[in-house]
C-alpha cells in the first residue's frame, strides 16, 4: 500500500512538471492567500503579545481611571471628556486598598528648540512624589542625565525626542522654549514602548498646569497603585462607588463618566479588538484562498479532459478507480501544499521585515509572532484546500470507462 502511494505521488509530480506553467500559476493563487493570512496573523498576534506584555509589566496592582466608559475607555482618552476634579482624586485616595494616586494630564503645545518650532505632546506627571511608581510600574528609566527637580523648570524627554524630533539631537542641559517659557532638559528616558510617549516631553504636573492654565489639582487620567494583597477588581468597584458618591453630592446623579480599569480589563479589551481584527483577516484572506481553490479545481478538470486517453490506457491495463483518484488528489494536494509553503515563507518574511523596520522607525514597538501554530495553520489549511478542490475532478477521472476514454481519442 505504501509503495503504491509512493508511485502515485511520483506520477502526480511528473504530471505537474509536464504542465509546469499552468501548475505554477495555480500555485500562485494559493501563495497569495496564505501569504496574506500568515503575514497579517503574525503581525496582529505580535501586536497583541506586545500590548499584553506591557500591561503585565505594570503588575496587577495598578488601576487606571480616565474619562469615558468601561466598555470603551480608550475612546475617552482619544476624544476627551470629563476631567478628574480634585474631589474625585481625593475620593479615590480615601478608597480602601488604595496606596498611591498619580494624576496626569497631556496637551499638544508648540515647542521651540534652537530655531525650530514643532507642535509636540507635553505631559504632566507628579515626577517627584511619583518617581518610585513611575520607575517601578511604568518602566521609566533614564538613559542619560538626571531626574528633574520640582523647584526648577526642568523636564525629561522621551528617547525619540532626544534623537529624531529636531535636526540637532537634544542633550541633557539643553534649553527648550515651551509657550514662551524656558525649560531645561534634565534627562532623557529609555524607550517607554510607544512612539507617542518616546516623542513626548514630561514635566511636573504642577508646572504643567501653570503652563497650560489647567486648574490645579485636576487630572485627565489617574494611575492608582493598590494594595498587592487585595483583589484589583474589588478595589476597582470600590473606586467606582467612591466616584458615584462624589457625583451624587456634586450633581445629584449617580451617572459615572469615568472608566475604572485594571490591567486585566485592558488585556480583555485588547484581546477582543484583536479577535475582531483577526476574524476580518481570516475572512478576507480566506476569500483569496477560495479563489485559489477554484483555480485548482479548474486546473484539475482541464487535466482530466486532456488526459482522458491516458486514463483509459491506465484503466485498461488494470488501474483501479482508487488509483486514478489517488493520483489526481495527489496532484491537487501538491499544488495546495506547495502554495502553502511559499505563502508561509513569504508571509513570515514580510512580518520579519516590518518588525525590523518598526524597531528602527517605530510607530509602535512590537515583535511579530512566529509561533509554530501559525506555520502549522498555514500549511495545513492550504493542504486541505488543495485536497478538497481536487475531489470532484478526481472522482470524474475515476468514473471514466476505459473503452469510452480510448474511443474518444481514436
Amino acid at each position: 500500500m505504501v509503495n503504491n502511494l509512493g508511485e502515485y505521488f511520483k506520477i502526480a509530480a511528473r504530471n505537474l512538471k509536464m504542465r509546469s506553467l499552468r501548475s505554477w500559476l495555480t500555485v500562485l493563487g494559493i501563495i497569495i492567500g496564505v501569504f496574506l493570512i500568515i503575514s497579517l496573523l503574525s503581525l496582529s498576534e505580535g501586536i497583541k503579545e506586545t500590548i499584553n506584555r506591557q500591561m503585565m509589566s505594570l503588575g496587577g496592582n495598578m488601576i487606571f481611571v480616565m474619562p469615558g466608559d468601561d466598555s470603551n475607555p480608550l475612546a475617552g482618552m482619544m476624544f476627551g471628556g470629563d476631567k478628574l476634579e480634585a474631589r474625585d482624586l481625593d475620593a479615590i485616595r480615601r478608597t480602601e486598598g488604595v496606596k498611591t494616586v498619580l494624576g496626569a494630564s497631556y496637551q499638544s503645545i508648540n515647542v521651540r528648540y534652537n530655531t525650530e518650532n514643532k507642535a509636540l505632546t507635553v505631559e504632566g506627571f507628579p515626577l517627584v512624589e511619583g518617581a518610585d511608581v513611575l520607575r517601578k510600574f511604568q518602566g521609566w528609566s533614564l538613559s542619560s542625565g538626571r531626574w528633574p527637580s520640582a523647584s526648577r523648570r526642568e523636564v525629561v524627554v522621551g528617547m525619540q525626542f532626544g534623537r529624531d524630533i529636531f535636526n540637532a539631537p537634544v542633550q541633557p542641559g539643553d534649553q527648550l522654549i515651551i509657550k514662551g517659557k524656558k525649560y531645561t532638559v534634565a534627562g532623557i528616558l529609555n524607550s517607554l514602548g510607544a512612539k507617542d510617549d518616546d516623542s513626548a516631553i514630561f514635566m511636573d504636573i504642577a508646572e504643567f498646569q501653570d503652563l497650560t492654565g489647567q486648574q490645579r489639582g485636576t487630572a485627565q487620567i489617574a494611575m492608582v497603585q493598590i494594595d498587592e494583597t487585595m483583589d484589583p477588581n474589588l478595589i476597582a468597584e470600590k473606586i467606582k462607588d467612591s466616584l458615584r458618591r462624589v457625583q451624587r453630592r456634586a450633581y445629584g446623579s449617580d451617572d459615572l463618566h469615568f472608566a475604572v480599569i485594571t490591567a486585566e480589563k485592558v488585556n480583555d479589551i485588547v484581546g477582543g479588538v484583536m479577535a475582531v481584527i483577526q476574524f476580518a483577516i481570516l475572512a478576507f484572506a480566506g476569500i483569496a484562498i477560495l479563489v485559489g481553490g477554484i483555480g485548482i479545481t479548474n486546473t484539475m478538470y482541464t487535466s482530466v479532459r486532456e488526459r482522458t486517453r491516458e486514463i483509459g490506457i491506465m484503466k485498461a491495463i488494470g488501474a483501479t478507480n482508487g488509483a486514478i483518484m489517488s493520483i489526481f488528489l495527489f496532484e491537487a494536494s501538491i499544488i495546495g501544499f506547495g502554495g502553502g509553503i511559499g505563502g508561509t515563507v513569504l508571509g513570515l518574511g514580510l512580518a520579519a521585515i516590518i518588525q525590523a523596520y518598526g524597531q528602527v522607525h517605530p510607530l509602535f514597538y512590537f515583535t511579530a509572532s512566529f509561533s509554530p501554530w501559525i506555520v502549522i495553520f498555514g500549511l495545513g489549511f492550504s493542504f486541505l484546500v488543495g485536497c478538497l478542490s481536487g475531489i470532484l475532478p478526481a472522482r470524474q477521472a475515476a468514473k471514466l470507462r476505459p473503452i469510452e476514454a480510448l474511443r474518444k481519442y481514436e
